[in-house]
């Protein structure tokens, strides 16, 4: 027998954590893993408009990653939760680190601040990259009153610079410049 996509539990603005807690669906830890989420999905569409196997490949692992982290930031921290579940390592830091010297080590030297743009792909992965410093931003602010791992803080904070220079990355591949931003002059 098939399991139904909708359960009705959630009709009246509660949901569970993992744990069985059940909580507001407005209560920031569902906020910060729905953040976390939302970045999964649009990394995937990312992923989907790229050419690049490797930058593929790693946004694929970064997706396995993200869910990860999901589980984690679902779980109730008070409560012993009974399934194992995955955990963020060091060594998945590292191979973000990686990734972003090995690009890094073909682009151009940045000289100047640059406006996200220059193709769809390119402006995904900076939207990509903003959604993620927001679901840094929702940990933190979680992790004031209910502590988080902190390589999840670590991981989320490295990503945001791995897509900051995949987007650079991408332009480079298709021969597409950065685009400067060229601050106005404020007349005094």
């Amino acid at each position: 027998m098939a399991i139904k996509i909708y359960t009705k539990t959630g009709d009246k603005g509660s949901t569970s954590l993992i744990g069985g807690t059940k909580v507001s669906k407005s209560h920031l830890r569902i906020e910060t893993y729905g953040t976390v989420d939302e970045l999964n999905a649009h990394i995937g569409l990312c992923r989907d408009m790229l050419t690049d196997n490797n930058s593929r490949n790693t946004l694929q692992k970064i997706q396995n990653d993200l869910f990860v982290i999901g589980s984690l930031l679902a779980c109730d921290p008070e409560k012993d939760v009974k399934m194992a579940l995955p955990e963020i390592t060091e060594s998945d830091i590292f191979f973000l680190e990686k990734e972003i010297d090995q690009m890094d080590a073909i682009l151009p030297a940045m000289k100047y601040f640059i406006l996200p743009g220059g193709n769809i792909a390119i402006s995904q992965l900076h939207i990509a990259r903003c959604i993620c410093r927001r679901a840094e931003r929702c940990c933190m602010r979680l992790d004031e009153t209910s502590a988080v791992n902190p390589l999840v803080l670590k991981y989320l904070n490295r990503l945001s610079d791995y897509l900051f220079v995949l987007a650079r990355y991408t332009g480079h591949l298709n021969n597409i410049e950065d685009i400067p931003w060229v601050p106005q002059k404020i007349d005094k």
